[in-house]
């Protein structure tokens, strides 16, 4: 915060000027970027780091004993399911188990790694890339390479491989066998036999690269524009999201094309979010106390009501409300114009710091 000259010694300072010799002009020293306490973000990172790299661990090796299985089978599928279905489906069902529990891990911690520049690239691995038959541009940088000497190029984001998988809403992704878990006589959605080879590759990357972004995390030191770019890039995301959750089956059902998004909603997505962003704020909140406290709590307000407004949404749908994707827009609009107006306010704040905002 710049301290304003009063008035009289302007007058004074002025005066003694123009008596004196003139001086050669002296650059202006740009004001140095303002100190704070970030500990808590990276203390939070590694929190949400470590518990990431354990379920992904757990689930790489529960996708390991589904290998196993089929290997032993000799990849005979049918087979595979006729002589062992007692053992696939209780396999299964703890991998996807341990997906559920390791994506929201990441989710929490989403707004940092992705609005973080030195990390934003595990993002685009892990969770946000698309595959390169979908965006060649900005598809994710990682092939597979499976057991059996196959190479997925550029299959997409990690967590949406293994989900995809998984749940086997992406037919390349799994057996060709009919699996009716419960045997009621129609395959419904969820069952399904994974390819073993995807599978294993897809936990086994996931694992790899969550270790790696702890190891950079650990590295990593926070610094005031790392904070203030976070919010600024992240906070305003809300339409996109909110587009990913109108695409999926949540909303569109059996219609839906969407490969991922389909074990947990996008909108639980959004708030893990979000309470991630609330972290980065509250370690940066005391310098925007030094320049406008009613402005600080007005953007602390700002983002807890964009969360409450999320939650209330998908509290409704959890109740089974079924929302249209007409609705979805007209809501994700609304969550825009709300973020886009708190990011507004932490703008004008970092601009009034002297904080590099990097985009």
């Amino acid at each position: 915060m710049r301290v304003r000259t009063p008035l009289i010694a302007i007058i004074l300072l002025t005066l003694l000027a123009a008596c004196s010799a003139p001086a050669a002009p002296q650059p202006t020293a740009t004001p140095p970027t303002p100190a704070a306490d970030l500990s808590g973000i990276k203390d939070f990172l590694l929190d949400q780091a470590a518990s990431l790299t354990a379920s992904t661990g757990a689930l790489k090796a529960e996708t390991d004993r589904y290998y196993a299985l089929a290997e032993a089978a000799g990849f005979d599928y049918p087979r595979l399911w006729q002589e062992q279905r007692s053992e696939l489906i209780p396999v299964i069902e703890a991998a996807r188990e341990l997906w559920v529990q390791a994506s929201p891990q990441y989710e929490k911690m989403e707004g940092i790694v992705a609005g973080t520049p030195s990390l934003a690239e595990f993002d685009v691995i892990l969770d946000a890339g698309p595959s390169g038959e979908e965006d060649p541009e900005n598809a994710a940088p990682v092939d597979l390479n499976l057991p059996d000497g196959r190479v997925l190029e550029r299959p997409g984001n990690l967590f949406g491989v293994v989900e995809s998988t998984l749940w086997g809403t992406f037919p390349a992704y799994s057996a060709d066998v009919a699996a009716d878990w419960n045997q009621d006589g129609a395959v419904e959605f969820g069952e399904t036999l994974p390819d073993a080879a995807v599978l294993k590759a897809g936990a086994d990357a996931l694992d790899s690269y969550a270790s790696q972004l702890q190891t950079a995390a650990q590295e990593w030191s926070p610094s005031t524009s790392d904070a203030f770019t976070a919010l600024v890039v992240m906070v305003p995301t809300m339409s996109e999201y909110f587009a990913s959750w109108r695409d999926s089956r949540f909303i569109a059902g059996e219609d839906s094309t969407q490969r991922d998004f389909v074990a947990i909603s996008r909108l639980a997505d959004i708030q893990d979010i979000l309470g991630g962003l609330q972290i980065v704020y509250g370690q940066v909140r005391p310098l925007i106390d030094g320049v406008d406290a009613a402005q600080a709590a007005q953007i602390e307000s700002g983002l807890s009501s964009l969360k409450a407004f999320v939650a209330d949404v998908h509290q409704q749908e959890q109740g089974g409300r079924r929302y249209t994707a007409e609705e979805a827009d007209l809501l994700g609009a609304e969550a825009q114009n709300r973020a886009t107006a708190v990011t507004g306010q932490i703008a004008q704040v970092a601009a009034q710091l002297g904080v590099v905002i990097e985009e």
